[in-house]
């Protein structure tokens, strides 16, 4: 496999991990961030946020000698391929997203676009942008280098994994076949050891490639909604909205996939993203064609009122002054990621009600800490649950889910516990004397 230059810019979530992993594969990486605390975090071998498997990497990529990280996009210069992964959050005040980082991004790197032996610099775009926003991009680097829109499809949790043996690649190339045979050439080679193990790689124009990662989100964040509603209609029914997940996820056109029921998505992608693939529809005057992602975030977010309400329901109404024990608080477990959490969405309002809520997560406590002092946030589940009244389950952590209901039974005030993830084991807790109550399970 021949050594390509690299920079990846902007060294966030995705931008630390890519960097990390293409200089594991055996590519010298430079990754730029305005961020100079960040970077000595990162040249110092230590993540800025908990990713499993990423600490080792990134490690292992520094002591190599191929990967450095730097606030001087002129460190940049001599890279043959610069990923820009900076973010696009949502706008205040509206659902699209800001591009603000993305433009700033691009304005820096055009100076320091410099032709090699190779050909012209290839600047590929990974970051989740509204559909015609390459295809503005590339106006602005001109001459000076080829746009490639290369999407990424990482879980948090299994992010490494999800970059170096990825389900697929995607390349959105330019219409003129030169620059887009110059943008591919330059991808495979970056590729290379992952493109030889099989991987699918599947070329498009920029529209197509920009609107696979939102068309994706969007589709597996209606499947958890879809789901969801079958809860609602499971708890007026008294139906097993668990035993309907398994039966219908047996149709191969289906499948079992995110056909879980619970408190609903969120984290940093799906939530702003669905969101801005609805603004974007509207500026394009289809705002028809997306309607339905409206009906599938209204889903979503009242599944976090409908938790507060069985507590509230639990607490016979009473519920100032009463211990109330969340556990979880990430939006998902083996991530310290709280954006957009339901699970401390779900506190905050318990909180606002005057519960004395504790909140305890194996990653995410440290930054609850430092970013809501107004919160109780206790070292462990013992902890968070003694004297309480009501507990949650929230955020369905392996350490959460293998409490032992007896041993926790011992803790609390009453044995009473809320299951916002449906995946304890509801005889075994009713068996040890406690209220069990699932969402969409009777």
């Amino acid at each position: 496999m021949a050594i390509v230059k690299l920079s990846v810019i902007g060294c966030g979530y995705l931008g630390a991990v890519h960097a990390s992993c293409m200089a594991d594969l055996g590519h010298e990486v430079v990754g730029i961030d305005v961020d100079a605390a960040k970077v000595a975090q990162l040249n110092a071998g230590e993540p800025p946020f908990h990713e499993p498997g990423l600490g080792e990497v990134l490690r292992r990529a520094l002591d190599s000698g191929r990967l450095r990280f730097s606030t001087d996009m002129a460190d940049a210069a001599s890279a043959r391929v610069h990923f820009v992964g900076v973010g696009t959050p949502q706008q205040q005040g509206s659902y699209a997203a800001d591009l603000t980082y993305v433009d700033a991004a691009i304005d820096a790197l055009v100076p320091h676009l410099h032709a090699g032996s190779d050909g012209p610099a290839v600047v590929a775009g990974k970051s989740t942008v509204p559909v015609g926003t390459a295809a503005r991009l590339a106006e602005k680097i001109g001459d000076a280098g080829v746009l490639a829109w290369n999407p990424e499809f990482l879980r948090e949790g299994f992010a490494v994994q999800d970059t170096v043996a990825p389900d697929r690649l995607v390349y959105g190339l330019p219409g003129d076949d030169a620059k887009a045979a110059v943008a591919r050439d330059a991808l495979d080679a970056v590729y290379a050891s992952i493109l030889e193990r099989g991987t699918p790689r599947l070329t498009a124009d920029y529209a197509s490639a920009e609107l696979v990662k939102v068309a994706a989100n969007s589709f597996l964040a209606t499947k958890i909604s879809f789901i969801n509603a079958m809860a609602e209609m499971c708890e007026v029914t008294g139906a097993d909205v668990s035993f309907l997940a398994e039966a219908i996820g047996h149709d191969d056109r289906i499948g079992k996939k995110f056909l879980k029921a619970g408190i609903g998505f969120g984290g940093g992608c799906l939530p702003k993203d669905i969101r801005a693939f609805m603004a974007r529809a509207g500026e394009l005057g289809a705002e028809q064609s997306l309607t339905f992602l409206r009906e599938v975030d209204s889903i979503n977010l009242r599944r976090r009122q409908h938790v507060v309400n069985l507590t509230v329901h639990a607490l016979e109404g009473r519920v100032p002054g009463k211990p109330v024990a969340v556990l979880g608080a990430a939006f998902k477990p083996h991530s310290d990621d709280i954006r957009d959490s339901p699970a401390l969405d779900v506190a905050s309002r318990l909180s606002g009600l005057g519960a004395k809520v504790r909140i305890v997560d194996p990653a995410a406590g440290p930054v609850l800490r430092r970013v809501r002092p107004d919160l109780d946030v206790r070292d462990s589940a013992h902890d968070a649950v003694a004297g309480a009244h009501v507990v949650l389950l929230l955020t369905e952590w392996p350490e959460f889910r293998d409490l032992d209901p007896v041993e926790l039974g011992e803790s609390v005030e009453h044995r009473t516990i809320i299951d916002g993830r449906n995946v304890l084991d509801s005889a075994a807790w009713r068996a040890a004397g406690w209220t069990y109550i699932g969402l969409g399970r009777p």
